[in-house]
């Protein structure tokens, strides 16, 4: 059992686990992840690892209540304990002196984007971030991201806070401006393919981080496949970063969707459950 040592709910719906894990946390590296299960019955789930602590043992875990198995992350509290922690999963993003790299996070994919924003700046790279989400109450760990970046740069959907409108506005802009040798973007799949669509007249390479329905980790069950550059690829051994230019957009957004009513009717089914239990 993997106990959770803090809990914090960020902002509405999204919520951070500190994890004992002694294990994964020694061997943590930017851009891999986890599988979790909450119990026994559960259903495995990936998680991106959003930071570590080698001297306590510990693994920093952000998610957004989605699903079933989500909201019923968000009902533990700190000092219970999940079954399964499994990792770290995934090839690490690569790291070193590119130059000056942009990093995009949509949503709660700040939380993936950080550790990575932090390691390329320590490799001595000039950092640009940008970070968007739909309104002003669900921006979290800006500073956080502009401790570790040269330029931060905020957007909204709403123009609540920050600039109003998506990243891919300013990212074009500071491409058109020049000097940007690489460009990672990480956040809803719809978001990554028009961040890479805006970024391939500029033949700047851009780096994705998938995230397609997955459920072993290892490999072996095949549901995480994606087509990168006409081959078939397995996100969880092969990624999760690959080239944004080279993906098959179309087939991963309609992977994603293939569970959509199982997804609807597991929910409605915990919550019923839930009611009838509490009631």
């Amino acid at each position: 059992m993997y106990q959770i040592l803090l809990k914090e709910d960020i902002v509405p719906n999204i919520h951070l686990f500190k994890i004992a894990a002694p294990n994964v946390a020694q061997k943590a590296q930017a851009g891999q992840f986890v599988v979790i299960r909450i119990d026994e019955k559960g259903e495995r789930i990936p998680l991106t690892i959003a930071d570590w602590d080698r001297e306590e043992g510990s693994v920093t875990v952000v998610f957004m209540e989605v699903g079933t198995t989500t909201h019923r992350l968000a009902q533990l509290r700190q000092g219970d304990s999940i079954a399964n922690f499994i990792g770290p999963l995934g090839k690490p993003t690569h790291i070193e002196k590119f130059g000056t790299v942009v990093c995009v996070a949509g949503g709660f994919a700040v939380a993936t984007i950080y550790p990575i924003a932090r390691a390329l700046k320590e490799t001595g790279n000039q950092v640009v971030s940008i970070m968007g989400a739909r309104s002003k109450d669900l921006i979290f760990w800006e500073d956080r991201l502009r401790g570790t970046s040269d330029q931060l740069i905020v957007t909204t959907d709403d123009g609540s806070y920050g600039r109003k409108g998506l990243v891919t506005e300013p990212l074009k802009e500071l491409l058109e401006a020049g000097g940007i040798d690489r460009v990672i973007a990480i956040g809803p799949s719809i978001m990554m393919k028009f961040s890479a669509k805006t970024t391939e007249p500029f033949g700047v390479k851009t780096i994705v981080s998938l995230n397609p329905i997955m459920v072993d980790g290892t490999g072996m069950c095949g549901c995480c496949r994606v087509s990168v550059g006409g081959a078939t690829k397995f996100v969880c051994v092969d990624g999760p970063d690959f080239d944004g230019h080279e993906v098959d957009w179309d087939l991963l957004l309609a992977r994603q969707r293939t569970y959509l009513d199982e997804e609807k009717l597991s929910f409605e089914q915990w919550q019923r459950r839930r009611a009838e239990s509490s009631g």
